[in-house]
């Protein structure tokens, strides 16, 4: 005979209430898992559909229709869309007067070939005169057109010459030092590549293949090759960049993943990380990537070994015992602590627009709260963008001093009443984690307020990973750090890449001494070296950082 689960229970009252109450315990840290799982499932969905922005509010950006999205926009804001709109050309509105936007003049330093577009004899003739018309002057139109692909051989010819009375041996002029010797790569060949792959993220299957459209064969293989040589090559001047980076007191540190297939004793699928370091004054900033199988805090110290200064990095951990060295004063990144928050109202359905009710309401209202102070602070900055130091100093001392002030207060009566599991309770730890470096930023007016700018530095190496996902070799991916240093700088600096690499490799092969590396350096080359309208690309923008 079976038996009743309620004959099961305790007759006893006081017992029968323990057990609803241990049940209810149970019940509750089971909804609690659910609500977390919920909020990771958002964030999820979020990350992968939603916003990239870590504003509040935004729209997808187009991405197939992009053409037509950027026409109906312009048309939306009233700007004109002609290209024989002249620039500068006042329009008169009631309320107010503003010059049309329209189409820009080509740059000077291009190449001119004049096309004459005459009558024919036939109609210089004035038909009621029956005389000569006369030349009056002519009006001129421009278009931009693009060769592709130009390319052309360079003949090294060296006469020899003998004596014609004795045979002491044939004498011949010696060639120019080689970045790689007996290649057929000349500097301007060795810098499109390196553009290509490591400023443009192409990889080198596909610029093999455009080389074969325009009847050039190149295999991926001499490709690698010819980066693997150039990024070894410039290993001296990385030591300069390397010791004039550690001589500034201020730097930034990131990493990022760096796939290597043949890193020695890890197996393919291993992780290798790529760090990046920038520093440098104002007005020569540096950026210095170095390859590293392991992400450990030995990397970091090595890497600041010698600096002295501000160190600001994220809150990975690999960072905090470089941040008690002594000399070394450690700043953290209020761009991180936003991330969190920002995460933690997409994990509760805040900016998708989605209903949320019971702790997922009250959850994403503390988060959006975390986030306004952090915003107050960012607008702050932003109105002191362009303020000397001392000024940004003192701005901060009188109004985002009050503002981190409220912060801690309004921190320290949430952080208890939040689950510390949950993405607000982790945004509101890490807050609490990072406090001390972060307020730090109050110390000088130097100190940016994150870490953005060294990230940025690291955006485009993520682009090209996409690509071209991994090295093949140790070699190859200290190669690509050495390049990506250079690139990067020459960037930061205002240089066009492509014509820096190609004065480097042109010049570097004779450079012996110090004080024949230094004028190389990117934040130290005389740009005007580099001016010269035959020797740059077809693009004159120049890069920004």
């Amino acid at each position: 005979m079976s038996t009743s689960p309620i004959a099961e229970l305790p007759s006893d009252v006081d017992a029968l209430r323990g057990l609803v109450l241990a049940m209810q315990r149970k019940l509750d840290d089971r909804d609690a898992l659910i609500a977390f799982l919920q909020e990771w499932k958002r964030l999820h969905q979020s990350r992968r559909f939603g916003a990239k922005s870590e504003q509040l509010s935004g729209e997808q950006p187009a991405l197939f229709n992009e053409a037509e999205a950027t026409l109906d926009a312009a048309v939306a804001a009233g700007e004109s869309t002609r290209e024989d709109d002249p620039v500068g050309d006042p329009t008169q509105i009631p309320a107010h007067t503003h010059a049309k936007p329209g189409r820009r003049p080509l740059p000077a330093w291009i190449e001119r070939v004049e096309v004459v577009h005459d009558l024919p004899d036939a109609e210089k003739r004035c038909a009621t005169h029956d005389v000569a018309l006369t030349s009056i002057g002519h009006d001129v139109s421009e278009q931009l057109e693009i060769i592709p692909m130009q390319v052309r051989v360079i003949r090294n010819v060296r006469p020899k010459y003998a004596c014609p009375k004795c045979r002491d041996g044939v004498k011949t002029a010696a060639l120019p030092a080689q970045l790689i010797p007996k290649s057929v790569a000349t500097p301007g060949l060795l810098a499109y590549v390196a553009v290509s792959k490591y400023a443009d993220a192409l990889p080198l299957y596909r610029l093999s293949g455009m080389l074969a459209r325009s009847g050039i064969e190149l295999s991926r293989a001499t490709l690698s090759h010819w980066m693997v040589r150039f990024g070894e090559a410039v290993e001296p001047l990385i030591a300069r960049m390397r010791a004039d980076l550690r001589a500034y007191d201020i730097l930034q540190a990131d990493e990022t993943r760096f796939p290597v297939l043949k890193e020695p004793d890890k197996p393919a699928t291993s992780h290798a990380y790529l760090w990046a370091l920038r520093g440098g004054p104002p007005d020569r900033p540096l950026l210095l990537f170095e390859y590293d199988a392991s992400r450990s805090k030995e990397v970091a110290k090595r890497l600041l070994e010698g600096f002295q200064g501000y160190a600001q990095t994220d809150g990975y951990g690999g960072y905090t015992e470089v941040g008690q060295s002594p000399g070394i004063v450690h700043v953290g990144c209020w761009a991180h602590a936003r991330r969190k928050f920002v995460e933690a109202i997409d994990g509760n359905g805040g900016r998708r627009g989605k209903a949320v009710h019971g702790t997922h309401k009250a959850s994403a209202s503390r988060a959006r709260q975390g986030l306004a102070f952090i915003q107050d602070l960012y607008k702050i900055e932003r109105a002191v963008a362009e303020a000397m130091p001392d000024e940004r100093y003192r701005a901060r001392q009188e109004r985002s001093r009050p503002v981190m002030e409220a912060l801690r207060i309004w921190l320290d009566r949430t952080i208890g009443e939040v689950p510390p599991q949950s993405l607000t309770g982790k945004a509101l730890g890490y807050l609490s984690s990072q406090w001390q470096k972060l307020e730090r930023v109050l110390d000088d007016g130097r100190l940016p307020l994150d870490t953005n700018r060294v990230e940025n530095a690291i955006r485009p190496f993520v682009v090209g990973r996409k690509n071209w996902l991994f090295a093949d070799t140790v070699h190859g991916a200290q190669a690509s750090a050495n390049l990506y240093s250079l690139i990067e700088t020459a960037k930061a600096n205002r240089l066009e890449p492509f014509a820096y690499l190609r004065y480097v490799a042109e010049h570097l092969p004779r450079a012996i001494s110090s004080d024949e590396l230094d004028p190389l350096l990117p934040h130290r080359i005389d740009r005007a070296l580099l001016a010269d309208p035959k020797a740059r690309p077809a693009a004159q923008a120049i890069a920004s950082a």
